[in-house]
């Protein structure tokens, strides 16, 4: 095989704890962490966006887009439990290998490099300080919070042994008060009827946005459309390329959804108690991690193990995480229905104004007393906040841990020169870089684009990243794998349709936005 990563060292699968309440510590952790990551910009911004338009009638893309990432999620833990490896190292471990996969895996990665939500978080931090959204005056005061946000965010990652534990404590944390306070919102403000739209749009499949005889956008289900007329509605693509950043951001989206092997691994689950964590630069000092994985031979005890195990898998993914999502995508929802309409910051044109927009809608509702509509105002900016910081400070983990990985094991340099427990040094190494590069980034973006289109640009890359890897991550178990823990064929079908679902958004994105734009600069430059 043509690469330079050592083989697999081999020992016997850990005893996993049997699945009982007494022992939730145990098996509650990556799927809460994601489901952190996941309620972020999504859910907070184009979730809000494309409700507000066509109501409830398109969350059907969001229950696409988490079955189909459940198969995913499901494949990187099964390859985690194996041999305690993140995925990516496993793509490493291919023909042609390392190098090529490194390039191949910074080019799907570059939606990383967009710090978009830290911007929308500093918006809401200027919105607490004034005590009214920014305005277009306020913008150096945005762009200034931007860069501390981008630094802030950074900091919790340096305590608590392993990186991973800190995760895990911010995004529980995280997903209990933002929940918590929209369901309060939509139990106190929301009628019925509105409850009904969102929840019953997540099996509304086949409804398409379509231009009516003045022009406006309504939807039409395309499947009774043919039905009644014989012919496919003609669908409105004019949004299109916001439709598919809410696909992009349901879930967890993009090169996010493979974190979670290495989550695994962090966790202890499977061989990744064998192989170790990346440690805190803060109370890690006992905290070891392996150069290489570790896989178990296939005696029947460890195949009993494994079935164990792989039950914990499933219950983190299909009880914790995908109805997580599920709710996560529906009760920003629900307050967006409800008080977007009261906003008049859509009108201002303001780049970072979606974040406020549900806020703002509260603070000028009508029929809430003033001190009522005071207190909502100030919790939905914080629940803004505890939405997009964390989901920024994820983001640079995720960045941070994938290239640590990629360089802990593909690198014979640090493999020869590098001990188990200096894995840090690399990890903090990348993550001060990419926090410097995020200071350039923001001005860049602040400067000649806005927060907005970030978050779009981020989205669709993600499409394309998670279409990519999904292919990649099916290679992977049915050759790296022994048989008998290879993926079944309903398995393998998941993650395919996964991959065409996330491929076929962002080649539709391209087709429309991109291409006509390319096409019209070789037209005006290349003659």
């Amino acid at each position: 095989m043509a690469n330079s990563i050592p083989e697999w060292n081999t020992d016997d699968l850990p005893e996993p704890k049997p699945l009982k309440w007494r022992n939730w510590t145990s098996f509650i952790g990556p799927g809460i962490v994601m489901m952190g990551i996941q309620i972020g910009g999504g859910e907070w911004l184009f979730g809000p966006e494309i409700t507000a338009k066509y109501g409830g009638g398109l969350m059907w893309v969001a229950t696409i887009a988490i079955i189909v990432q459940v198969f995913y999620n499901l494949e990187c833990g099964r390859y985690a439990l194996y041999c305690g490896e993140p995925v990516f190292t496993g793509f490493m471990r291919k023909a042609p290998g390392p190098m090529t996969w490194m390039m191949v895996m910074l080019f799907l990665n570059l939606s990383a490099l967009i710090p978009g939500l830290s911007t929308h978080g500093a918006a809401i931090l200027a919105a607490l300080w004034l005590d009214r959204p920014p305005t277009a005056e306020d913008k150096w005061l945005v762009v200034g919070l931007a860069y501390a946000c981008l630094l802030g965010v950074a900091l919790p990652v340096l305590i608590g042994g392993k990186v991973y534990n800190m995760l895990q404590a911010v995004m529980t944390a995280k997903v209990m008060f933002v929940l918590s306070f929209c369901l309060l919102v939509g139990v106190l403000f929301v009628p019925l009827s509105d409850w009904w739209s969102v929840f019953s749009g997540f099996a509304k499949f086949g409804n398409v946005p379509v231009e009516n005889s003045q022009g406006e956008e309504t939807l039409v289900n395309a499947v009774g459309h043919y039905w009644q007329y014989g012919t496919w509605p003609t669908v409105a693509l004019a949004n299109i390329a916001v439709v598919g950043a809410f696909a992009g951001y349901a879930g967890g989206g993009g090169l996010a959804n493979s974190t979670y092997s290495n989550f695994v691994r962090d966790k202890g689950w499977g061989m990744g108690q064998k192989v170790g964590a990346i440690a805190s630069a803060i109370g890690g000092r006992n905290v070891q991690l392996s150069h290489v994985g570790s896989v178990f031979p296939l005696t029947p005890e460890n195949m009993r193990r494994w079935r164990g195990w792989w039950k914990y898998i499933l219950t983190d993914q299909v009880l914790v995480w995908a109805p997580g999502c599920f709710i996560g995508m529906a009760l920003p929802a629900l307050m967006s229905i409800q008080f977007s309409q009261y906003s008049v910051l859509d009108a201002t044109g303001l780049s970072w104004a979606q974040a406020l927009i549900t806020a703002d809608g509260m603070r000028n509702a009508p029929g809430l007393s003033p001190v009522i509509a005071k207190l909502f105002w100030l919790l939905a900016l914080l629940a803004g906040l505890a939405v997009m910081l964390p989901s920024q400070m994820s983001i640079v983990d995720d960045f941070s841990r994938r290239w640590t990985d990629a360089i802990w094991t593909s690198s014979q340099r640090v493999r020869n020169t590098l001990k188990p427990n200096q894995v840090s040094w690399i990890y903090y190494s990348i993550l001060g870089g990419y926090v410097l590069w995020s200071f350039v980034c923001a001005y860049l973006f602040s400067t000649y684009g806005t927060p907005k289109l970030m978050t779009v640009v981020i989205a669709n890359l993600n499409n394309l990243a998670l279409g990519v890897t999904a292919l990649q991550l099916l290679w992977i178990n049915h050759t790296l794998l022994p048989k008998p823990l290879r993926p079944r064929w309903f398995q393998s079908l998941g993650v395919l349709a996964c991959a065409a679902f996330y491929l076929g958004l962002a080649l539709l994105v391209f087709v429309e936005k991109q291409l006509p734009e390319i096409t019209k600069y070789l037209a005006q430059y290349g003659a």
